[in-house]
């Protein structure tokens, strides 16, 4: 069927069908959302094919599919490049258990860390999640329709449902909406609308996200559906500001609904047919309505995508301290090894709700580290406390993992999930470590979990701390290689972690209504002088990396031209390594109020070999250092000098250059 030309002969009956999922109650219940894919009806008399949905930040959710780390994991890889490769992955075993759709792309920033689906996103930061989201969507655009999500604000938990979020234009463009606009760039063909209200009213009916800005301004030609249950409000006004699907089944989007409000002259048909178009041209845009040959057992959980889970585990892995270098930990120096924890035996995967992926095998670290030394050194396990002293007691080296669960933080769900109350560990936890790492010093100490997990109760007593996230099917090898120095690490923060939750803004887990301003994380930090127990980009290596040059490609641009960066660096650590070299802009100069201090503006992850020199270039558009102006409704590049910094992280800008826009 010709879009253009038949969409006018479809009678309002077959418009509904596309207008509405089917079959799809069991997304009530978290234990059952995962049974099948959601979708709508389709008119197959027609050729138009139905909207096959499932979800994925980490996988995808039917069957027994590849279990990557979280995103927010991802996040931390600083890797664009692997996170395509994840997206082309997860697309192809979502396109061979017969999906047509994603929603593996949940780019909502981490206003506050305590958000309970901080996991499912990949950054605090808008610069470094449009990078990385944009790689998401050009991977899962090969084989499916990605779907962004949720549009838009949408960073707290417990109240999402109703809470309202009040927040300016500026602060909105700036800070909540670029990485949607780099996705969509990018090639995304789905908008999922966002649960909460923005300035009053619910996302899924607002006319100003919706409509103005993301049709009318971005010139987004894909549909927006509704996010699952709540997420459509009314007939009308969802119709009117151009929410297109009402997910997973039909209630305001019902014919007898739709014909009553064009009987009433609410609604027109132009209305609906535009609609149905948009529906109709993406899916033959992307090819859904081509056959396609389904093969899950050779595509799906396969050696090749189960390989790169591995890959991207070790790869999102950060080194948060290593005093003295107790790690990598000399395998030919120990005999007995003490594992403590009970999650070092099992394998925790983050969240159970919507982001929920079953692999059909996964491999926890007390395993890893069995299949890694076989029956060459006395490896001993212990979850409960008086066990693990004993074995800490005549312990070479002792590893203790803590891992936070779905009960701790995820999708608000009955018995668990939500947000978190606070960032340290439980008082359980707390005295573990430190009763522990008193009887043996050489205690090294794994964390688990979505989010940033305060250290301060206990870090002092430990030698070596690393951050694992939750690391997917393949995370207990990717520790154990990390743990014994058969990787690098490399991973860096994609938020900061403050000494104390008390160090961050405050954040009502109830709240009916919010002010998102214009700071958090790190733009927080730097504005009230604070300085949190690790940075935004902060994370160590087994190498160490000196920076040597900065050099510009000019002193001076106009507001329409381009920079060349070009970074200097040296390994001169005794292993080969990667580095993320990060640049930052000062604004310091600035008369626009408000403006950051200094905001990242460029990131890349190189291979350097120890002893070798290598050098990384960037480009910086004078548009990237814009601001938007709401009184114009423009964005303006303000002519004045501008600082770049340069470094590994926040806590570490050694390199220093000025240029100016005139």
């Amino acid at each position: 069927m010709h879009a253009k030309h038949s969409i006018s002969k479809l009678t309002i009956k077959q418009m509904a069908k596309l207008k509405h999922g089917v079959k799809g109650l069991h997304a009530i219940f978290p234990f059952t959302y995962r049974l099948w894919y959601y979708q709508t009806q389709g008119i197959k008399s027609l050729g138009i094919p139905p909207f096959t949905f499932t979800d994925g930040p980490k996988g995808i959710n039917v069957n027994h599919s590849t279990c990557f780390p979280v995103p927010i994991a991802r996040g931390a890889t600083f890797d664009p490049e692997l996170e395509e490769r994840v997206g082309t992955a997860i697309g192809i075993e979502a396109r061979h258990q017969g999906a047509n759709a994603v929603g593996s792309i949940c780019i909502n920033i981490i206003r506050h860390p305590c958000w309970g689906r901080s996991q499912e996103s990949y950054s605090a930061d808008p610069y470094h999640m449009s990078v990385m989201a944009s790689a998401h969507v050009r991977g899962l655009a090969k084989n499916t329709m990605p779907v962004v999500k949720h549009f838009a604000c949408n960073s707290i938990e417990n109240s999402r449902f109703k809470v309202n979020v009040n927040i300016d234009e500026r602060t909105l463009r700036e800070i909540y909406l670029p990485h949607f606009k780099a996705a969509i760039d990018a090639g995304a063909a789905v908008i999922m609308s966002a649960y909460n209200k923005m300035n009053g009213c619910y996302c899924g009916e607002n006319k100003h996200l919706l409509k103005e800005i993301l049709r009318d301004e971005w010139n987004f030609k894909g549909f927006v559906i509704s996010d699952f249950i709540l997420g459509c409000r009314s007939t009308v006004d969802s119709i009117k500001a151009g929410l297109d699907i009402e997910m997973p089944v039909g209630w305001y989007y019902r014919s007898w609904r739709i014909q009553h409000a064009l009987k009433k002259q609410l609604i027109s048909r132009k209305e609906l047919e535009d609609s149905c178009l948009r529906i109709i041209e993406t899916m033959h845009r992307f090819g859904v309505h081509k056959e396609f040959r389904a093969e899950p057992k050779k595509f799906v959980c396969c050696k090749e995508h189960t390989d790169l889970a591995l890959e991207v585990a070790k790869k999102s892995i950060v080194l948060l301290k290593n005093e003295s270098n107790t790690l990598p930990i000399n395998r030919q120096a120990i005999k007995n090894i003490a594992i403590i924890g009970k999650h070092a035996k099992k394998v925790v995967l983050g969240d159970i709700a919507s982001s929920a992926v079953k692999p059909p095998w996964k491999i926890s670290l007390l395993d890893a580290i069995k299949e890694k030394f076989g029956n060459t050194c006395n490896i001993y396990y212990a979850s409960s406390y008086h066990k693990a002293k004993r074995i800490a007691a005549k312990a070479d080296v002792v590893i203790l993992l803590i891992s936070l669960t779905w009960q701790d933080e995820g999708e608000n769900i009955p018995f668990g999930g939500g947000d978190r109350k606070k960032l340290e560990l439980s008082p359980k936890y707390i005295a573990l470590i430190n009763n522990i790492s008193n009887i043996n010093k050489n205690c090294i100490v794994v964390l688990q979990g979505g989010s940033a997990i305060c250290v301060d109760d206990w870090i002092d007593n430990i030698p070596a701390l690393i951050m694992a996230w939750y690391p997917g099917m393949q995370g207990g090898r990717a520790i154990a290689d990390v743990l014994f120095g058969d990787y690098n690490p490399a991973g860096r923060l994609p938020l900061s972690i403050p000494k104390s939750t008390k160090q961050s803004p405050a954040f009502d887990l109830k709240s009916k209504e919010v002010v998102y301003d214009y700071w958090h994380d790190y733009r927080f930090f730097d504005k009230n002088n604070i300085e949190p127990r690790f940075y935004f980009g902060y994370g160590l290596s087994y190498s160490h990396f000196r920076y040597i040059n900065i050099k510009l490609s000019s002193a001076s641009i106009p507001e329409n031209g381009a920079i060349s960066i070009t970074i200097t660096l040296k390994n001169e650590g005794p292993y080969d390594g990667e580095e993320v070299v990060q640049i930052y802009i000062d604004y310091r100069y600035s008369k626009i109020n408000p403006r950051c201090k200094r905001e990242l503006k460029g990131f890349k992850r190189i291979f350097i070999e120890k002893d070798k020199e290598s050098s990384v270039k960037f480009q910086l558009n004078a548009q990237d250092v814009s601001w938007y102006d709401p009184e114009s409704r423009t964005w303006r590049v303000e002519k004045m000098k501008y600082i770049i910094l340069a470094g590994s992280s926040l806590a570490y800008l050694p390199l220093y250059a000025e240029f100016e826009i005139h």
